[in-house]
């Protein structure tokens, strides 16, 4: 799958996003070492902190399925009703979640404008100084 596609992809999640607050709307792909895709969008809630970002709804949905090796995320966010027009980066808590299950040189971080200007990150160029499993000898 190009990254193009898995943008795509990500573009459709967002759709389902629930945002009644921010009314700005955040979807993912993931992609699995073995090729599958598992999708997420943010989910809000009223008391703000609950509320669960497109990255983390993707990365928990494929670790309840089993899946453990990712390859990349693809993520698109922008205002309710319209489209992506500028790069939406994972948050600080995505950024740990990611370096949870990736590995941090080799997971790419896939952003766009949905103009054409792509940014392909590793994990580690957004978390230089991450904490993992490999820090507790895991």
């Amino acid at each position: 799958m190009t990254n193009e596609e898995l943008f795509q992809e990500a573009k459709k999640a967002r759709l389902r996003a629930y945002t009644p607050y921010s009314h700005f709307q955040v979807g993912a792909a993931l992609l699995t070492k073995e090729g599958k895709v598992y999708h997420g969008c943010n989910i809000e809630n009223a008391a703000y902190g609950p509320t669960n970002c497109a990255e983390r709804t993707a990365f928990f949905k494929a670790v309840y399925e089993g899946e453990r090796e990712f390859d990349r995320i693809a993520i698109a966010g922008a205002p309710e009703g319209q489209e992506p027009e500028e790069m939406c980066a994972p948050c600080g808590v995505c950024r740990q979640v990611m370096m949870e299950f990736c590995q941090p040189d080799s997971f790419r971080i896939i952003l766009s404008d949905g103009k054409g200007s792509v940014a392909d990150f590793a994990l580690r160029e957004l978390l230089p100084y991450g904490f993992g499993p490999a820090n507790l000898g895991k």
